[in-house]
């Protein structure tokens, strides 16, 4: 049996993210640049935008933030750099801000296309408010897909982001509605005698199983340990 090419099919999790190279309000930009970083790549449908208006707004705000995670900040729109520089120029009348990360021009919507970006339920083309979490490697980690109407949420976005980027340094997942300083959940075992074992010696071990296959540990241990967890008991 053939096993499917990831890397030229539908946009997943895991996949290799889609190149590109296109001006910008901080000159052309290559994706592939950022690698060593995390990236956080967002479309939005257009300039001027009430919504979209905001999202950018928001992002700004967070930006200090992200650049303590190692992340950087890419914004696309359908509009030109001219039309892209215009709006920064109304954001800093209007907020006093200046936007500190790129907007990226899609005139021709190869960006919008590669992204599956593009609202196949219009008559006209039309991008739906898509992000996407890249990590170091350019992999694809999490991607989030809102409609025009809805605008994103800053703050669970850095929730994700220090999920994820938790989740690859030290191996383990993290529960529902989960924030920074939670327990965390460790990599499940791969027979039942290796779980039940975790699970009899779990008061011992610093961890804590309820149910008795979902085992946690402490935030702070997990931190100061400083290592990827293959648990040992």
């Amino acid at each position: 049996m053939s096993t499917p090419n990831i890397e030229n099919g539908p946009i997943t999790i895991g996949r290799l993210a889609p190149d590109f190279t296109a001006l910008s309000t901080h000159g052309p930009i290559t994706l592939s640049d950022y690698r060593g970083k995390w990236v956080v790549l967002a479309s939005e449908p257009g300039n001027f935008l009430a919504t979209s208006t905001s999202s950018i707004v928001a992002a700004s705000l967070v930006y200090n933030e992200l650049q303590k995670r190692n992340t950087q900040q890419l914004f696309v729109t359908i509009d030109n750099v001219f039309s892209n520089n215009e709006l920064l120029k109304q954001i800093y009348d209007d907020y006093g801000i200046i936007v500190p990360f790129p907007l990226i021009e899609d005139r021709d919507a190869e960006i919008a296309h590669a992204y599956g970006m593009i609202n196949p339920d219009r008559i006209y083309e039309e991008s739906v408010r898509d992000l996407f979490i890249i990590n170091p490697e350019g992999r694809i980690r999490a991607i989030l897909t809102y409609p025009r109407s809805v605008g994103r949420s800053s703050y669970e976005i850095l929730r994700l982001l220090d999920a994820l980027q938790l989740s690859e340094a030290y191996n383990v997942s993290t529960p529902t509605n989960w924030v920074p300083g939670d327990p965390v959940i460790l990599p499940t075992r791969k027979t039942f005698y290796e779980g039940l074992n975790r699970y009899i010696n779990s008061e011992s071990s610093g961890i804590y199983c309820k149910p008795w296959y979902a085992c946690y540990i402490d935030y702070n241990s997990l931190i100061n340990n400083n290592k990827s967890i293959e648990y040992q008991e």
